[in-house]
């Protein structure tokens, strides 16, 4: 009882994550904003050598932070859970979201990518996916689910459309609202990731919402030449930072932080990518994070 078609109901959680939902609501006023810069040294050789000569679709430093972010999310458990309407829930899936560019213009149009991992995946299957989703995404006049749904309320009028979203959205609080609403939404998504470096940005925040179910933002900036600090010296290298943004209520700082750890030794040992989400670290490995 209690379950939702996405996500466990946790009934038997501690007190302190039992209280916090019903003193502190609302997701937005729950955010923590974390930067980590990420040495792309290891990453930029890793991508020569996987782009093989002939190959149509190349590998990239952003589906590597993809596949990273998915491993990590598999890894990390309480990353997947979320809390909405007061309860704590457990997803049944990791999923990722972002925003597709459809051509680099003032007057291009935006989709949605949602990608659904399988704990078996690594980063080739998720190139394959990237691949097929983003041919059929850039095909003129392509609409996703999400904004083709948007586009039929903004046509109605607005008598009509306002009262109905106002229910729509209480549905949405509720936990009551039809999954084929919601399917391609992004803001119901494990995290959403944001390419600020492929319009040339620095890295920023996003912020929560409290719309949806997503618990984690990441902003990817732009890539270049970055200072590094390490025993007193400073040595510039390829690099770039990350921004996250997290809902504090489902975890503690220290769990947080040894995630981000863990993402970022994904980064800088890509080889790692290539072995399945689901396959535990090593104690080694576990010490790097340490």
């Amino acid at each position: 009882m209690g379950d939702r078609f996405d996500a466990t109901y946790l009934k038997d959680i501690d007190s302190m994550h039992f209280i916090m939902p019903f003193m502190y609501p609302d997701r937005c006023d729950n955010q923590t904003f974390f930067t980590f810069q990420i040495d792309l040294t290891n990453l930029n050789e890793y991508i020569r050598k996987k782009n093989v000569e002939g190959i149509d679709y190349k590998y990239n430093v952003f589906q590597c932070i993809i596949a990273a972010t998915l491993k990590t999310l598999t890894l990390r458990s309480k990353l997947s859970l979320f809390i909405h309407n007061r309860k704590m829930y457990k997803r049944n899936e990791v999923s990722a979201a972002f925003t597709v560019k459809q051509e680099f213009s003032d007057d291009g149009g935006e989709v949605l990518c949602f990608m659904h991992a399988k704990p078996e995946w690594n980063i080739d299957d998720v190139h394959n996916e990237l691949k097929r989703q983003l041919k059929k995404l850039k095909s003129k006049g392509y609409v996703d689910e999400s904004t083709g749904f948007m586009d039929k309320f903004n046509k109605i009028p607005k008598w009509i459309s306002r009262p109905a979203l106002r229910f729509v959205c209480w549905l949405e609080k509720k936990g009551m609202i039809p999954k084929a609403l919601i399917e391609t939404d992004p803001y119901h998504s494990s995290v959403v990731l944001a390419n600020l470096g492929s319009i040339g940005l620095p890295q920023g925040y996003h912020h929560l919402t409290n719309w949806g179910t997503t618990s984690m933002f990441i902003v990817v900036g732009k890539f270049g030449e970055q200072p590094f600090f390490k025993d007193g010296k400073v040595e510039f290298k390829q690099g770039v930072e990350l921004g996250f943004t997290v809902d504090e209520r489902i975890a503690d700082g220290f769990y947080f932080a040894r995630s981000i750890r863990m993402l970022q030794l994904f980064l800088e040992n890509p080889e790692l990518l290539d072995k399945p989400f689901n396959e535990k670290l090593t104690d080694e490995l576990w010490e790097k994070i340490k």
